[in-house]
């Protein structure tokens, strides 16, 4: 009998740690190979993992609610362990994560399969306690960005955690005004997996890429009218449509028009690049109780329209339920929200980190409209599309959110150019 030790595997791209949301087993309990036995949260989405060992769980290494770093152990498992090839040892993986020469790095680089141990003794003796510095992920770039030791500087975080503060305080710069002491009035929740990934990102964003955001009103009576005759098409009585499926057809369609917009700028050592994508994946922005989500319709200029609404629906309850997958969540190249839906009528999104554009849906309400010389009433739709000043000018961000405003104005014909062309 030896002891298995499961270390925490990379289950998305470039993820670094996870939160230990639930054990599915105890010390004492018996776990077969692709058992399930933890559920974790990672900037991605909450998953759960399988076991690659078969025996008795000895110790779980770390509780719930703790934060891990991928690589780290997580739980030791009695079994029998198999004999040791001669030469170097692979390395027990997840199943379904692919395996990779022994040793941990030194710096986990990106796109390797998930790190585990060697032989089981080798396991027992790298296991060591999770870290002791405590420190939020920005707070430990600005640490790396300012050439500073994070486990020398001194923690003043309510929780024993390394800030911003600190951080500045050690490199002799300005120090951020002091934690709101513990007897103050309020309650203190903490910011972790989803929405920390989120709010990270969008501050990455917000401070790299120079925003604009330019808006357009938008006729969408004859839009509504093929709202609804697709929800009384043959094959339809089982999908979701709404204007929604619309205004992402049009920004597809922008993006095949303009595909400047649908593009990624990438520093190098050399400079910079911007590399514009051939395939457009689209991602729609989901409120869900882990917070906003972002799936992703890969291809979706190949969809039709009531194709486009089932993967959207389907992107979005599943969101919604806490399963998708960092599949899902990942790989996007231009982005939709619909702020309409809580009865707004515009705003200025934050562009994901990794695209250049983003375009927010208004609710759709009746407003004056001049037709003809008339005042009258019409069915009138804001849109709002934020760019990234340094990839996408703006003349060209005015055409493309045009493009998207008269694809609207009239969908019908647009999709009968487009096919005649």
């Amino acid at each position: 009998m030896g002891a298995h030790v499961f270390s925490l595997p990379d289950v998305g791209e470039g993820l670094t740690e996870a939160e230990i949301l639930r054990w599915l087993v105890r010390p004492g309990d018996v776990v077969a190979v692709n058992q399930m036995i933890v559920e974790i949260e990672t900037a991605k989405a909450a998953v759960e993992l399988p076991c690659p060992f078969a025996g008795v769980v000895e110790e779980l290494h770390a509780a719930e609610g703790q934060i891990v770093a991928v690589g780290s152990p997580i739980i030791s498992v009695l079994g029998d362990v198999p004999a040791a090839a001669p030469g170097p040892q692979r390395q027990a993986v997840l199943v379904g994560y692919g395996v990779r020469e022994d040793g941990p790095p030194a710096r986990r680089r990106r796109r390797e399969a998930p790190g585990t141990v060697e032989a089981p003794e080798a396991a027992v003796q790298e296991h060591q306690p999770m870290t002791t510095v405590r420190a939020k992920p920005l707070v430990r770039k600005l640490a790396r960005e300012r050439g500073i030791d994070i486990s020398t500087v001194p923690a003043t975080g309510q929780h024993g955690e390394v800030t911003r503060s600190d951080v500045l305080a050690a490199a002799g710069g300005v120090a951020m005004p002091p934690s709101v002491s513990s007897d103050s009035a309020g309650d203190r929740v903490p910011v972790r997996g989803v929405q920390r990934a989120m709010a990270e990102a969008m501050v990455q964003s917000a401070f790299t890429a120079p925003h604009v955001t330019e808006w357009v009103d938008v006729d969408m009576s004859r839009a509504m009218e093929v709202v609804q005759r697709l929800r009384e098409a043959p094959g339809a009585a089982d999908v979701r449509i709404t204007p929604m499926i619309l205004v992402a057809a049009g920004l597809i369609r922008a993006a095949r028009l303009h595909p400047r917009i649908n593009s990624t700028w990438v520093d190098s050592a050399d400079g910079a690049d911007v590399v514009i994508h051939r395939a457009v994946h689209l991602g729609i922005a989901a409120d869900t109780p882990r917070g906003l989500l972002v799936p992703t319709i890969k291809n979706a200029s190949a969809l039709g329209l009531v194709d486009l609404a089932r993967q959207v629906q389907a992107l979005i309850d599943t969101a919604r339920a806490g399963r998708s997958t960092p599949a899902d969540l990942t790989g996007g190249t231009i982005t939709l929200t619909n702020v309409g839906v809580f009865g707004v009528d515009g705003g200025t999104p934050i562009i994901n980190p990794g695209q250049t554009s983003i375009l927010a849906m208004g609710r759709v309400i009746d407003r004056p409209w001049v037709v003809a010389g008339q005042v009258v009433a019409r069915p009138v739709m804001q849109l709002s599309f934020s760019f990234d000043h340094r990839v996408i000018g703006g003349a060209l961000g005015s055409r493309a959110l045009q493009s998207v405003a008269a694809f609207l104005q009239d969908p019908a014909l647009a999709l009968m150019m487009d096919d005649a062309g």
